[in-house]
């Protein structure tokens, strides 16, 4: 199963690494086995070849319906990504879809933010489509974050960093709200200095009162 995207994977992860040189920090809680939501920051499209390559696992991500639908879409269908619409406020069917490959004991990579952060902010306000997947399952929640520059001769050293296993709170509101709280304290640790004093921190709350 998945034998095009182990195939890829094989092909381009030493590329991947010859060309970015990415740092990985924590790989090792990354589960080996059994369901676990891969959940963090989303800063540009080949985040997902990131965390690709950080486990030998292989990683279910939800990605835009938009790139399925394109002339290109049997790559992604190949892949095993699960589309998401983008433009809807709901998405059933890739909730569902991700909730089977964790039921069948799969990795599933998400980003809460929805889309890529271009903003000053250090995060954006998160969906709860992890929190919800986790809870239902009862699968462990894996946070990232990632940092740096994805380019040959980068200003900043590209890096991962993979934070200890959180289990579900006893609702999506309170998972999300640790969620986004991991999340921001490893991005602290993977940023430099001077990427930290470029960013702007909101609250989670502060978020829920806009």
């Amino acid at each position: 199963m998945y034998n095009a995207y182990k195939a890829a994977k094989l092909i381009l992860a030493p590329v991947f690494r010859v060309l970015y040189r990415p740092v990985i920090i924590g790989r090792e809680n990354i589960p080996e086995d059994g369901p676990a939501v891969i959940a963090g920051n989303h800063k540009h499209a080949f985040d997902p070849l990131l965390i690709d390559i950080s486990t030998r696992r292989v990683v279910r991500t939800l990605a835009k319906k938009d790139l399925h639908d394109s002339r290109f879409g049997f790559l992604f269908r190949a892949a095993g990504t699960i589309p998401v619409d983008l433009r809807a406020k709901r998405n059933p069917a890739a909730l569902e879809a991700a909730v089977e490959a964790l039921g069948n004991g799969e990795l599933v990579n998400v980003s809460p933010e929805a889309k890529r952060n271009y903003t000053d902010e250090l995060l954006l306000p998160f969906k709860f489509g992890a929190s919800v997947m986790a809870e239902r399952t009862g699968a462990v929640i894996v946070p990232y974050a990632i940092a740096g520059d994805y380019s040959l001769f980068p200003k900043h050293r590209l890096r991962v960093i993979f934070g200890k296993p959180m289990k579900a709170e006893d609702t999506p509101e309170k998972t999300n709200r640790k969620l986004y709280g991991a999340v921001a304290c490893l991005l602290r640790k993977a940023m430099s200095e001077e990427e930290l004093r470029q960013k702007h921190f909101t609250t989670y709350e502060s978020w829920e009162r806009k």
